[in-house]
């Protein structure tokens, strides 16, 4: 059975010189980097490498990056760091309906231990409006967090104008980028961000790394204690090894990145035309334009998205019903709630995230299987009997 995996949002393999790059560093390069001693040393020196690939990566300095275990504590540094340290200035934060849960859910949080939280709303494309963002600005807004680029959807959210709605109202501002390393160009000057979270395995690094953007001068408070490590913001001693395979990912993913990515864009755009001709009542969630090129967000009308997966996943293809962190949940997308998609269409969404090893081959395989799965799995919904629609009739949109 043939084999294509399209869930690189979910997490993508480690490259063979990512691998190459590690390994000794599980070996005789096994040096604890708090160490004074060579071996120490050694390691420190391969881990400070590591944090000036990163920061180069997106137009930081040195060391202005903070190394975690992955975007999701990358998220929840940014958020409660801030507003701890910044607690007797103000208890206000602003963020949106379509952030990924490892910033919704802390910023849900705070807002249950007494903070005040405005979760702004994004349009039918999945954009939040940057004029909304200023609405919500009070003398005790301490945070705006807004993603940069959606897990589910791909759409990009206009950073660069909000940024400066921040930096005029002196509001400390971070950005989820996550799924945007490697697939865009990113400077966090240029976007104007005090705090922006990456993560190693989505773009064929190792899992369980990560790092958060300080920019100079940014009020943080620790997250946990017990070290001077990461310049006293994250304690505990560092993953070496999967540092050193971060930042190499780092340096693979960013070299000849626009022409990768165009190459990916071409097959996205190839998958979507191939499902909204052939398959009726198809859904395509997101701006037609402003989204990363690697993701295409599809609801499947009569039929839920998660025996969609399933179905495909027995054919040798690998999708996703949504957010790799959400699997398993029975809730409609959040995010296409947000962006005003009846629940019912919601439930049968399914994202197909590309990645820069699929082929036109791959795509020609998962079109031609798509459609008998979908209409099989029609035949057997209620919801498309109750509809009166036959199968091969209507029009994808």
């Amino acid at each position: 059975m043939r084999k294509v995996y399209l869930d690189h949002n979910a997490t993508t393999p480690v490259h063979p010189e990512v691998v190459k790059a590690m390994l000794p560093y599980f070996s005789e390069r096994f040096g604890n980097p708090s160490s004074v001693h060579s071996f120490g040393q050694e390691a420190k020196h391969a881990m400070d490498e590591a944090r000036g690939a990163v920061a180069t990566a997106i137009g930081a300095k040195r060391d202005e990056i903070v190394f975690t275990s992955g975007g999701t504590e990358a998220d929840n540094i940014a958020v409660t760091g801030v507003t701890s340290a910044l607690s007797n200035k103000g208890r206000h934060i602003i963020t949106s309906t379509i952030e990924h849960h490892a910033v919704l859910s802390t910023c849900q949080h705070l807002a249950s231990m007494g903070f005040e939280l405005t979760e702004l709303p994004c349009d039918g494309h999945g954009i939040v409006d940057p004029q909304s963002v200023r609405e919500a600005v009070r003398k005790d807004t301490v945070l705006i967090t807004i993603m940069h680029a959606n897990n589910e959807t791909g759409v990009i959210q206009p950073i660069e104008e909000i940024g400066k709605i921040a930096l005029e109202h002196g509001i400390v501002f971070h950005t989820d980028a996550v799924q945007s390393l490697g697939k865009l160009p990113l400077d966090v000057n240029a976007l104007g961000v005090n705090l922006l979270s990456v993560s190693s395995h989505k773009l064929y690094g190792p899992k369980g790394v990560g790092a958060l953007f300080v920019r100079r001068g940014t009020p943080l408070a620790p997250s946990t204690f017990g070290g001077h490590h990461e310049r006293k913001r994250r304690a505990g001693t560092e993953n070496v090894s999967g540092i050193v395979g971060f930042a190499r990912a780092v340096e693979l993913a960013t070299l000849d990145m626009e022409a990768r990515q165009g190459r990916v864009l071409q097959l996205r755009r190839k998958l979507e035309e191939g499902v909204l001709s052939t398959i009726p009542n198809v859904r395509l969630n997101g701006h037609p334009t402003k989204r990363l090129p690697s993701t295409a967000s599809l609801c499947f009308e009569f039929i839920e998205g998660e025996s969609l997966v399933l179905s495909l996943d027995m054919e040798g293809v690998a999708v996703s019903s949504g957010s790799a962190c959400t699997s398993g949940s029975s809730e409609p997308s959040h995010v296409l709630l947000a962006m005003g998609v009846p629940p019912a269409i919601a439930q049968g969404s399914v994202r197909f995230s590309l990645g820069t090893e699929n082929t036109e081959s791959g795509v020609d395989y998962v079109l031609d299987v798509l459609p008998k799965i979908v209409e099989r799995l029609r035949v057997m919904s209620p919801l498309f009997r109750q509809s009166g629609t036959c199968v091969g009739e209507g029009t994808a949109g």
